[in-house]
């Protein structure tokens, strides 16, 4: 049964996994999304009437300019904000209503971000930083050191686990970054910009590193403004306005 299932208050309901004619389960579905936020006396339309879904094993692109809503959608992808409007369902289960408590522990478990400003923690080491989403799962230490060590053999950076993020070059950082999103084992990894702070050649090196785990079977759903980049992904959705205007797929064996 999946986590969200086992954190949902009252009586278990157990909802079959929806699967669609590419026989992909579908992991994340919204419906009819929209997204207001309200200052003083103006409304932001940041999302509206948003359909998507999201299968296990795919590799999706969210592309569009900036201020498109591209963020904000990730936001609500990653439970870390709430439709205005719509529904959301995260592995067959709907998230509406969860306490911020049972939100935080499914993000724990099943989503694994990856930020454009990297979010590593100065004074903790590269271990100690991707160590930490296990040490708040109260995982024994000897199942952490495992999944650590194998998370950042994965980056290629198992011969840095001593230094700090100030150390670090921001390519680097960011291969930590990713090596913190995986260690938990999520259901899908959220990119929001990963290569935003990086110069070109760390930017590809990156791309090329959430490619490869997309091959190894990661489902990865990454933000980008940058049309380059929509090239690594098997499927682009094209937002403009906070609506989805567009579709594309990747060229067969691409």
């Amino acid at each position: 049964m999946s986590e969200v299932a086992k954190v949902r208050p009252g009586p278990q309901v157990v909802v079959e996994p929806v699967v669609r004619g590419n026989g992909g389960t579908v992991l994340l579905r919204l419906d009819g999304v929209s997204k207001v936020f309200y200052t003083d006396e103006v409304e932001t339309h940041a999302l509206s009437d948003v359909h998507l879904e999201i299968h296990q094993g795919e590799y999706v692109s969210i592309a569009g300019p900036s201020g498109c809503g591209k963020s904000t959608l990730l936001s609500i992808l990653g439970l870390l904000d709430s439709p205005t409007e719509g529904a959301y369902m995260l592995d067959g289960q709907p998230v509406a209503g969860l306490s911020v408590q049972q939100r935080a522990r499914i993000r724990n478990r099943q989503v694994g971000f990856i930020f454009q400003s990297f979010n590593l923690i100065g004074d903790l080491t590269v271990y100690e930083n991707v160590e930490l989403p296990l040490t708040y799962r109260g995982m024994p230490k000897g199942e952490r050191k495992q999944r650590t060590q194998q998370a950042l053999d994965k980056v290629g950076m198992a011969h840095r686990v001593k230094h700090y993020p100030a150390q670090l070059s921001g390519g680097q950082q960011q291969r930590v970054a990713v090596a913190r999103a995986l260690v938990g084992s999520p259901a899908i990894l959220l990119a929001d910009e990963p290569t935003g702070n990086l110069d070109s050649q760390n930017g590809e090196a990156v791309m090329e590193l959430l490619a490869e785990l997309h091959r190894g079977g990661a489902t990865v759903c990454m933000v980008t403004h940058d049309e380059r980049y929509t090239r690594y992904a098997t499927r682009t959705v094209h937002l403009f306005d906070g609506r989805i205007v567009d579709e594309t797929r990747a060229d067969e064996g691409h």
